[in-house]
C-alpha cells in the first residue's frame, strides 16, 4: 500500500496550537471539512498579535512595578541612615553626660581627698597620698577635655545590619530580597 503525498479531503489531523500568553479566543485551530486552515490563518494571526500585546502591557506593568519598588527602597533606606545616625548621634550623647556625670563624681572624690590629705601630718602616707593625686588630677584632666568640648559626632558608614532595624520589612541589601 502507498501511502498518498497530499490529503484532498481535510483529515483532521492537522492542527495549529499556540502555547503561552493568555489566550482571547482559541489556543488550537484544526483543518476541518468546513473549515479550512487556511481559511483561520487570519484569526491566528490576529490571536498572535494580541497575545503579543498583553505579553508587551505586562513586561512593561512589571517594570513599572519594580521601579517602583525600587524607589521605595532607596527611600527607606534614605530614612534608615537618617534613623540610624540619630540613633549613633543620641548613644554618643548619652555617652558624654555619663562621662561628664563620672567626671564631676570624681572630682568631687578627689577634692574630698586632696581635702582629706591637707589635714593630715607630712609623712609617709601624705606622700602616697599625694602621689595618687597627681595620677587622679592628670586622669581628671583627660576627662575634661573630652567633656568640655561636646561637639556633633559624625556617625560611621552603616552596614547592613546596622540598618536593619530601622527599615521595617525592607532588606539592607536591595530591593528585590526581604
Amino acid at each position: 500500500m502507498r501511502i498518498a503525498r497530499y490529503d484532498y479531503t481535510p483529515s483532521n489531523r492537522l492542527r495549529f496550537m499556540l502555547r503561552g500568553g493568555n489566550p482571547h479566543r482559541a489556543s488550537e485551530w484544526a483543518d476541518l471539512p468546513d473549515r479550512p486552515l487556511e481559511d483561520q490563518l487570519a484569526e491566528i494571526a490576529q490571536e498572535v498579535g494580541l497575545r503579543g500585546e498583553a505579553a508587551e502591557r505586562k513586561r512593561l506593568a512589571d517594570q513599572q512595578a519594580r521601579e517602583a519598588q525600587q524607589r521605595r527602597w532607596e527611600a527607606a533606606m534614605h530614612d534608615a541612615r537618617a534613623a540610624y545616625a540619630h540613633a549613633y548621634r543620641v548613644k554618643c550623647l548619652e555617652e558624654q553626660a555619663d562621662a561628664w556625670q563620672r567626671a564631676k563624681r570624681l572630682t568631687a572624690y578627689v577634692t574630698a581627698v586632696r581635702d582629706h590629705a591637707a589635714s593630715l601630718p607630712p609623712g609617709k602616707v601624705r606622700t602616697e597620698i599625694e602621689e595618687w593625686l597627681a595620677f587622679a588630677d592628670a586622669h581628671l584632666q583627660h576627662l575634661a577635655g573630652a567633656a568640655s568640648a561636646p561637639k556633633l559626632p559624625t556617625p560611621p558608614k552603616p552596614s547592613g545590619d546596622d540598618l536593619k532595624p530601622f527599615l521595617g520589612h525592607w532588606s539592607p541589601y536591595g530591593s528585590h530580597s526581604y
